[in-house]
């Protein structure tokens, strides 16, 4: 076990004081704000515009702020935001089946297993209903019932309906209501659009976040851009295990970075592992496809209560239908008949794990598990299962040749969203990504901005600091150095064996010993990078390569805090599950006593043990217990 140094010092998370209902609007009457005159003088950088960035960049935009937005996609339509699938939570409580903000407010801390702020969930709660409104108002094509209401359907840790959804299309439609908000204020000379902009690094002057160095991606020119805050809206780390349900671009740079510039990094180790995705075919694969949470309302998910027919299954003997239904393990449905194939999505991953390290897995590999939708068709009709997730199911046969209306979908879990981040990192459920980055971008900064740039004198830093050529010479000698080592070995080959260490020692299942391994092997894998990496090409122009490579190394060196984050953290928390703490069920046992905070790490260099700050979390307004969902 390793003794990390731990701070005195903790942080300060800045909540006001007074009743949980009443904080956020507390906050708001009490801050500062700037005069619509003078917001004009300052400038905003924000990286990232997926649904965070876009409605974060669009808002401030209007509110008279100068903004520069950058991607490293050749448009912001084409953030990963566009990938998710199955809809956004919100206490709308249109089916009038007993959901408030409270109690959303209360899902989502039980969801998260007791590891995230109450204030901040309740706040999210609170403003989810302004993010439908918002986006219905932006002509988001919402599913809607016959009488023209808003639909909805259940997701995973709730007993009702509060996901609101566009077919399976969900993100895409939100991001395109975002994507239209920005491109009128671009359009209007309020925002600056970079596409195909990558951040390098951040610049700090006098200890605060006021630039960026990018490398533009079809020049290769490095950059550097001047303002009053730096906002970073970059989404998750999910490929630190390679094979993941993330667009092959996405990264860990930009928080990483921040987080070499001294931010803190908080909960890494809390990795998503998301239940319904398709299976791994192969080692030829460089990513897996997500099948939506939502599917979950219709299928239901079995294997066979023998192994021996499952290997039947698994050789092409049987096929699914052929097993009667007594020999068929409904497993969620058994273990939790209260939320049966609702279960969260750590639960129900791990049971599908279980059920497949038993032998009864029924893809060619194993790792594959049924998810079944003979009953709902029986029950609604082939007609009403395609209004409702029709897209998917044309996505499912189009990937795998085989129709869901017919055989089962076969799926498995994978790595899939991250909630750890800069500041603070909490467990979450399904559908709350979409509302928290809409929140976040749409609600919360335009009112939490100000309090940091009235402290400012706007315009104040510009390029020519001497901090900007610094970091910019930093961008520059690592570049030339990734070009220059000129070894045998891909930079691809490199990010595969780290996803394999990451996924068998760090994935669903963590051990002391399994993460020890994790934390030896790195090191070795990243100089080994160092010294046989071979990236072609030039650092001019349009270099695919290089571009790899940099998010590959930063790759390198988080993957270890994550596994450190997973060590020091000995209970097992929704999202974060070591085996050697749990209960005799095999539900997770947690540790209040002793790890009921955030974990927020410092950065002290590459080969030297991270700082660890310690935020207590405190529960007031919602009694700690077993998380159970029996």
């Amino acid at each position: 076990m390793i003794n990390f140094p731990v701070s005195d010092w903790m942080p300060d998370a800045k909540i006001p004081s007074g009743p949980i209902q009443d904080k956020w609007s507390k906050y708001k009457l009490e801050s500062k704000l700037i005069n619509p005159n003078n917001k004009r003088k300052y400038t905003v950088l924000v990286v990232g515009s997926g649904l965070a960035g876009a409605s974060a960049a669009a808002t401030l935009a209007e509110l008279g702020y100068n903004v520069k937005c950058f991607c490293y996609q050749d448009s912001p339509r084409r953030a990963h935001s566009i990938a998710a699938q199955g809809g956004i939570n919100a206490a709308k409580n249109y089916q009038n089946d007993g959901d408030s903000v409270y109690r959303l407010f209360y899902d989502t801390v039980k969801g998260g297993d007791f590891r995230a702020r109450e204030a901040n969930v309740y706040r999210l709660a609170e403003v989810s209903s302004n993010i439908i409104d918002q986006c219905v108002a932006q002509g988001v094509p919402f599913g809607r019932e016959y009488g023209g209401l808003l639909d909805n359907r259940s997701f995973g840790g709730a007993q009702l309906k509060r996901t609101f959804y566009a077919r399976g299309q969900t993100g895409q439609q939100l991001l395109l209501g975002a994507y239209q908000a920005l491109e009128k204020e671009v359009a209007k000379g309020h925002i600056e659009m970079f596409s195909r902009h990558e951040m390098m690094d951040l610049v700090l002057v006098d200890g605060e976040a006021k630039g960026i160095v990018t490398r533009n991606l079809v020049t290769g020119e490095i950059k550097s851009y001047a303002g009053d805050t730096v906002l970073l809206c970059t989404g998750g780390y999910g490929n630190v295990f390679f094979l993941s349900t993330n667009a092959m671009g996405c990264n860990v740079t930009a928080a990483y970075k921040a987080y070499k510039r001294g931010a803190f990094f908080a909960n890494p180790c809390f990795t998503q592992i998301h239940p319904t995705c398709i299976p791994v075919k192969g080692d030829y694969q460089s990513k897996l496809t997500l099948m939506s949470e939502s599917l979950r309302n219709s299928g239901r998910i079995w294997v066979p209560k023998s192994r021996e027919t499952a290997e039947k299954i698994r050789k092409k003997e049987i096929k699914p239908s052929d097993v009667p239904e007594e020999e068929r393990d409904y497993y969620l449905e058994r273990k939790y008949p209260s939320f049966g194939n609702l279960a969260p999505r750590d639960i129900s991953s791990r049971a599908a794990k279980e059920a497949c390290d038993d032998g009864r897995g029924v893809a060619v590999t194993g790792k594959g598990v049924f998810l079944d939708f003979a009953d709902e068709i029986k029950r609604m009709g082939r007609e009403w299962i395609d209004g409702q997730y029709g897209n998917l199911f044309d996505m499912y046969e189009e990937i795998t040749d085989d129709d869901p209306h017919e055989t089962p979908m076969m799926i498995y879990p994978a790595s899939h969203y991250t909630m750890g981040g800069l500041c603070h990192g909490a467990n979450r459920l399904g559908a709350s990504a979409l509302m928290q980055g809409l929140s976040d971008g749409y609600f919360v900064i335009p009112a939490t901005l100000p309090a940091y740039l009235t402290t400012t004198k706007p315009g104040a830093v510009t390029t020519a600091a001497p901090e900007f050529k610094a970091a910019e010479d930093e961008v520059k000698e690592r570049i030339n150095k990734l070009l220059n080592v000129k070894g045998t070995k891909t930079v691809d080959s490199f990010h595969r064996e780290l996803g394999l260490i990451m996924w068998e020692d760090c994935g669903m299942a963590r051990t002391e010993e399994s993460l020890t391994h994790a934390i030896e092997r790195i090191p070795q894998l990243r100089k080994e990078f160092w010294e046989n990496v071979r990236v072609t090409g030039t650092a001019d122009g349009i270099n695919a390569e290089l571009e790899k490579a940099c998010r590959v190394a930063d790759f390198l060196e988080f993957a270890q805090l994550l596994c450190y984050d997973a060590l020091n953290r000995q209970e097992s928390c929704g999202a974060h599950f070591r085996v050697e703490y749990q209960l005799p069920d095999g539900e997770a046992k947690r540790n209040d006593d002793e790890y009921a905070y955030v974990a927020a790490w410092e950065y002290t260099g590459v080969d030297s043990l991270p700082v660890l700050h310690k935020e207590p979390l405190t529960f007031e307004n919602v009694h700690l217990a077993i998380r159970s969902y029996k």
